[in-house]
Formats: C-alpha cells, sequence, structure tokens
C-alpha cells in the first residue's frame, strides 16, 4: 500500500490532493492513503476560524470548507492528527476522533486505527510544560489563553498510548521528540535552521512526553512537522525496552519524568557499545519530520508498506481493540480541572490503585461484545453551514464572534457505545454551564457519502449520551430542592395529626401564640415540627 505522509497541511487540501495526483501521474502509482502530521487547519466556516490561534492577518478560510459542504470530496482516505494552528472548536467536538468531511478522518487528542491491517497512532497538539499536567478544562468560546492551552498535550494521553502492547507501525505528532537530533544529519539541520541552536543546547528541542513514546512504542515509522523543515533520522532501540515491566510506570509524574532522563543519560553512554555488539537485529524507527505545504518546499513524502489487500480493493479503516479497551478502563483517570493532578504509578506507596492498563483477554473480549463489527463506520454528518464565499466575502474585516460549543452525534454514539465521558460535556459540566446543544444534522444530502441509516441510528442514539452525561446536573438539581419528592406523602400525614391535637393542646398554649402561629405560612416545616413536639410532650405528661 502506498502512503503520501504531509507535513503541515495549513488547510491547503485542495493543493495537496493535486501534489498526489501529479505524482500519481508522473510515477504512475497510484497511492492509497494520505496522513497529514497537524496544522490541518478544518475550518467549516467564519466562526471557526476565530477559534484559530494565529495572528488576524493570517486567518485564512483556505480549501477545507469545500470538502466539508459537498463541493470537491477527497479522493483517498485521509488521516490527520491536530497541531497548534486548529479550528479547536471542531475539533474538541471530536476528543476520540471521527469525521470531520466524507473520507477525512480525524485521530482525536490521541488515537490507534487499522487501515488494510497496518496500525497507525497518533497525538494531537504540541507539548507545553505548564499545561501538560492539567486537565481538559477548555470549551469554547475561548479566552486568549484557553485558545492556545486547548491543543497542548496532556498527560492522559501520554499515559494512554503507553498502554499500548504490540508492534506499531506507524506514529503521527506534530511535535518532534526531544533528542531526536542527535540521530540524524544535526549539522545539515543547524545549517538550515541556525536558530535552533540555542534550544538544542538546553535541551529544548522536541517534546519530552514524545521522547517517552518513543522509547516505549518503538514504531517502525514516525512521522512528524511542526518546525517546517525536513529532517530524517534512525533511532536504534535496545530489546529490554520491547516488553515493559508495567506501563503505569509511564505516568508522568516527576518521579517518572527523573527516571526517563536518567535513563536517557544511561543510553547515550552505552549506545556506541550497544552497536558494537549486535548479538541480535536492532529495533530501529525512521523517522521523519516535513515541511509545510509551499511552493519548492519538501511537504510531502511517498511510503510503500505491506498490507492486507482487500479483495473489493477498497480500504479498511477499523478501530483497534485493544485502544478502544484502554480508552474505557482509563475513562475514570479523565480530568477537566484547571490545576495539577497525577496518574497512578507503581510508585503510590501503600496506595493499591491500578496503574497497569493494558487489556486483558478478558478486557478485549468485552470490547468486541460491545462492538458488532471494529469497522469505522461512515457516520459524518455537516453540523453547522459551511463557508458561502458569495456572502462572506468580506470576512476578514468583519467581526465575527466565536460560536457556542456543539456535542457531535459522531462522539456521541462512540461514547454511549463504549460507555465513556465525553470531556467537552465534563467540562461544561464543571464549570456550572448548561450541556452543550447536541448538534443537528444539516443538508444531509446525496452528495455527502453517509448512509441514511446510520445517519437514523446516529439521531436515535443522542438521546442515549445526553441522558447519561446529565445524570450528574440532576442528582445536583435535586439535592439543591428544599425537600425531595418522596417527602411529601409523609408531610400530609404529619399536618391530618396536629389538627385534631390542636383542639387538645390548645388549652397548654397561650392564645397569643396560637394566633401568631397559622400567621407564618412562609414556613409550613417549623409548624409541623411544633405541633408533633408539642403531641410527643403531652403524650409523656400523660404517661
Amino acid at each position: 500500500m502506498k502512503i503520501a505522509i504531509e507535513g503541515c497541511a495549513h488547510g491547503e487540501l485542495e493543493r495537496i490532493y493535486e501534489t498526489i495526483e501529479s505524482i500519481e501521474k508522473e510515477q504512475n502509482i497510484k497511492i492509497d492513503l494520505l496522513l497529514c502530521c497537524g496544522d490541518f487547519q478544518s475550518t467549516r466556516n467564519v466562526a471557526d476560524l476565530q477559534t484559530m490561534a494565529v495572528p488576524r492577518k493570517y486567518m485564512d478560510m483556505c480549501t477545507f470548507y469545500k470538502y466539508y459542504s459537498g463541493e470537491l470530496v477527497a479522493p483517498i482516505l485521509t488521516i490527520f492528527i491536530g497541531g497548534n494552528h486548529e479550528a479547536s472548536n471542531y475539533l474538541q467536538e471530536l476528543p476520540y476522533g471521527g469525521w470531520v468531511a466524507p473520507n477525512i478522518y480525524y485521530l482525536g487528542y490521541a488515537g490507534v486505527v487499522r487501515v488494510n491491517g497496518i496500525r497507525i497512532a497518533g497525538i494531537s497538539g504540541i507539548y507545553k510544560g505548564h499545561d501538560f499536567l492539567r486537565g481538559h478544562h477548555e470549551f469554547p468560546p475561548y479566552t486568549d489563553k484557553t485558545c492556545r492551552s486547548v491543543y497542548h498535550v496532556r498527560q492522559l494521553e501520554v499515559f494512554r498510548l503507553k498502554q499500548l502492547s504490540g508492534k506499531v507501525d506507524i506514529f503521527m505528532s506534530h511535535d518532534w521528540p526531544r533528542g531526536i537530533q542527535e540521530y540524524g544529519n544535526k549539522a545539515q539541520l543547524l545549517r538550515f535552521k541556525p536558530h535552533f541552536t540555542e534550544d538544542i543546547e538546553s535541551g529544548q528541542l522536541g517534546s519530552r512526553p514524545l521522547e517517552e513514546l518513543l522509547k516505549a512504542l518503538q514504531p517502525t515509522y514516525w512521522f512528524a512537522a511542526h518546525l517546517h523543515c525536513k529532517f530524517a533520522a534512525l533511532v536504534p532501540h535496545t530489546r529490554n525496552h520491547i516488553k515493559r515491566n508495567n506501563p503505569g510506570d509511564a505516568s508522568s509524574s516527576s518521579s517518572s519524568s527523573s527516571e526517563s532522563e536518567d535513563e536517557n543519560e544511561d543510553n547515550d553512554d552505552s549506545r556506541t557499545a550497544r552497536q558494537n555488539v549486535p548479538a541480535t537485529p536492532v529495533p530501529v524507527t525512521k523517522f521523519l519530520a516535513l515541511d509545510k505545504c509551499l511552493p519548492r518546499r519538501r511537504f510531502l513524502q511517498v511510503l510503500d508498506m505491506p498490507s492486507n489487500d482487500n479483495s473489493e480493493g477498497k480500504l479498511s479503516l477499523d478501530y483497534d481493540a485493544e485502544w478502544l479497551s484502554i480508552l474505557r478502563t482509563t475513562n475514570h483517570l479523565i480530568s477537566v480541572k484547571d490545576n495539577n493532578y497525577y496518574l497512578p504509578g507503581k510508585k503510590a506507596g501503600a496506595i493499591e490503585e491500578r496503574c497497569n492498563f493494558t487489556p486483558t483477554d478478558e478486557e478485549l473480549e468485552h470490547i468486541r461484545a460491545k462492538f458488532e463489527s471494529l469497522s469505522v463506520p461512515e457516520n459524518f454528518c455537516r453540523t453547522v453551514p459551511p463557508f458561502d464565499p458569495e456572502e462572506d466575502y468580506n470576512y476578514k474585516q468583519t467581526h465575527i464572534e466565536q460560536a457556542n460549543p456543539l456535542l457531535n452525534p459522531q462522539s456521541n454514539e462512540f461514547c454511549s457505545i463504549l460507555g465513556i465521558d465525553d470531556p467537552l460535556c465534563l467540562a461544561m459540566l464543571a464549570s456550572g454551564k448548561d450541556l452543550p446543544q447536541t448538534a443537528s444534522l444539516l443538508d444531509s444530502s446525496a452528495d455527502i457519502k453517509t448512509d441514511q441509516g446510520n445517519l437514523e441510528q446516529s439521531i436515535e442514539d443522542v438521546p442515549t449520551i445526553v441522558q447519561h452525561v446529565a445524570t450528574p446536573p440532576k442528582r445536583k438539581l435535586n439535592m439543591s430542592l428544599p425537600a425531595p419528592v418522596a417527602a411529601v406523602e409523609p408531610d400530609k400525614n404529619v399536618i391530618e395529626l396536629p389538627e385534631e391535637v390542636d383542639e387538645e393542646a390548645m388549652p397548654i398554649i397561650e392564645d397569643s401564640k396560637v394566633e401568631e402561629t397559622p400567621a407564618i405560612r412562609t414556613s409550613p416545616n417549623i409548624k409541623k415540627l411544633k405541633r408533633r413536639n408539642q403531641s410527643i410532650y403531652q403524650a409523656e405528661e400523660d404517661d
């Protein structure tokens, strides 16, 4: 199977597909799959454009909206991850991935899928240390701060990816793994990007969590973008890292990070010795970073990989059962708070908490029972009107407010089947907001390649997930009421008894108090308690 890898797309989908078409004609080949490594810019309309963290002069609609509206259709299956220049409100509707347009699939905050048997994993966003330990607390409309923090990598996604076992064929990231320059032509990189020198010397070039993932997963290929240059590297691994003792060791705590840094130093000291004694073939990751989509820039690479050919000649996009199980078993670790929190690890002391979420056979069987088929359903639907060039021709000079958050039917259906929570809903509820409106299906016409039956099923599934996520606020409302509904019937009995006792109790109570009591009608509970107490006291005197 021939796979095209793109660096930073920056919304230039039409140009990228034209480049692929020209390569196919020139080399007489057929490219089957396109992978984009971030900055995809899936802006559907002008409102989406307001959530993209770029200066206003760079806010351009580009061409994605044509594929969203159905004016154009992606000629090949396209899978992408998020970067640091995205329509964050749209991508946040799909935290676990989904179709952003027909034949264009987003992997989510992090995700793993299989295309004709090829296992593809990826993580969206870029690393910033001050946000790494926080929860996914952002939701639209964004502030200047949350407009940027929303695309910062969080520890939960890294932790989940470290639970994977088995072979990962392709890994996609926007950032580079830290220290990757040491495994390629570093001198050439610095000639092209001399301002990298300071970051390399301070150890700031690249992402520390991605460095940990590179060592833990040891994928066959790793593709990245972000730094707008082409750079290749070969990263050798040691065998003892392939089989991890405990995936939970990789929680993003300070202790685990210090261990990884010590481990890096040991690996650097012994790398030469390992290469001199190759007892067995050393696993190697082939790393490649690509440029952004501009003329005369190296932004596209074609890779030929063996795959399980489909008899029908069509690519099969499937969920990864192990990844689904990890999502389900780590659902309780989701945080939507704007403060640091820590994930379970083996150094938790006497606290017995699961820290290894690599699925067991029983957990994998549970996933297969929940999903009749692991094939990703083609359930794309439009949730907002697309950009209209004639109507919005002056959008760069017009002030447009950010849109309110929406629930995407794809996420609702996925969360309902798997039994997990949507972080967007949790973030809204934690901030005291009402649940976002479930997006209605707009213009579900024949030009969109969507099965009508799947759409109807998605609509039926929407109330299920909304009711599931809405449970916490309902409980909160019940707790805030003055009395539960079940207490109404006993209250009626309490009212009846004092009316009979009042006649006997009248001589005991002064007349002035009897006149004041019925006047206080706004506090019936006080009146009931007073009468009930009086009857008790009178019974004691009679005894």
